[in-house]
């Protein structure tokens, strides 16, 4: 199926749709978050995602058990949730700002909220799509509100099983949103690749009737570019202006560089697929010649028979083709043949 991501048609012979996540790299300035912007641009991404929330609308000021960060979690040094999204979240004030830069880009932008306050945000500012991050799938009030716009709207999978996703799309079709790109994702930062399964992007596909992709969170370029491969039609990964920086999601994040390379790659295998085509293309066309055909190998003369020792099946193309060799042999040449010429019809008796 074919659907349409603000001014881009996305699904099966359209280009990928790659989306750079900002997230909480901007680390807490505006100036970074800009520059970001442009980095996003120059790297070859379609589009800028944020994220909208504050720390009071996604979790509770509390030190209590609950609302510890665990021990093992990356994020352990922020102690609560309340100090990790305190520090990671793009201030509300900001977004007119980056949606401005990135539309004068003409990039397309667009966020994941994470209340009905913040679709209420991103509707003033005319968002033309919503992401559902990975843990808002089981939101069920997030996704009626986000469906409420008529929207596409973008589902990450990463901590949901089937009846997760299944209810998360009965969800937002029955609210009204028809347009439905479902990630596949894994919610660990940075996630295994023994985790990514990636080969679950074609079932989605096929069990959901839905555009699919990637939301990745591991290293390097190597997933995203197996996924395009496997019918990834929306790549989504972590961005980051300077790999130097320390950020809340900065070690999992590709650089300028990175992310430019991997564009560049998938932009590449999306070319290379193709389609189904056993047709001789245009380009190996002029290599032809570098099949084999019939020559005369040895001096042949007029009333001469053609054997094994005077005809050869070899390199360029331009004489018979090799399955007549069996045929040919035996029969009388008309005329004298010189090493190198070409057989055909008209010099075989």
């Amino acid at each position: 199926m074919t659907i349409r991501l603000g001014k881009r048609f996305i699904g099966p012979g359209h280009p990928v749709f790659i989306v750079a996540e900002m997230s909480g790299n901007h680390g807490g300035s505006l100036e970074k978050a800009i520059k970001t912007v442009h980095a996003v641009k120059r790297a070859g991404a379609d589009a800028l995602k944020l994220q909208t929330y504050t720390a009071d609308t996604i979790t509770v000021n509390s030190d209590k058990e609950d609302f510890l960060l665990p021990e093992t979690s990356a994020w352990a040094s922020y102690k609560t949730l309340w100090n990790l999204y305190n520090t990671g979240y793009t201030p509300w004030e900001w977004h007119e700002t980056i949606f401005k830069v990135a539309r004068e880009l003409e990039l397309e932008v667009f966020s994941s909220p994470f209340d009905e306050s913040a679709v209420d945000l991103l509707e003033g500012l005319n968002a033309g799509i919503y992401k559902i991050a990975s843990p808002e799938i089981t939101n069920i009030p997030l996704l009626e509100r986000v469906a409420k716009t008529g929207k596409p709207v973008i589902i990450s999978t990463g901590i949901a099983n089937l009846e997760d996703i299944e209810l998360a799309l009965s969800t937002v079709r029955n609210g009204g949103s028809k347009e439905i790109v479902v990630l596949k994702c894994t919610t660990a930062y940075p996630a295994p690749a023994e985790e990514s399964n990636l080969r679950t992007i074609a079932d989605i596909v096929d069990r959901f009737g839905v555009v699919s992709g990637l939301s990745d969170h591991t290293t390097g370029i190597a997933a995203p570019i197996a996924a395009v491969v496997l019918g990834a039609n929306v790549i989504e990964k972590h961005f980051i202006l300077d790999n130097n920086d320390e950020t809340v999601d900065s070690f999992f994040s590709s650089g300028e560089s990175e992310f430019s390379e991997m564009v560049k790659n998938i932009r590449f295998v999306e070319k290379a697929l193709g389609e189904v085509n056993y047709d001789i293309s245009k380009a190996a066309s002029a290599n032809l010649m570098g099949r084999s055909s019939l020559y005369v190998v040895q001096p042949i003369k007029a009333g001469d028979k053609f054997s094994k020792l005077n005809i050869r099946s070899v390199r360029p193309s331009f004489g018979l083709h090799p399955k007549y060799y069996k045929e040919i042999l035996g029969r009388i040449a008309i005329y004298d043949l010189e090493v190198g010429d070409r057989l055909s019809w008209n010099v075989i008796k």
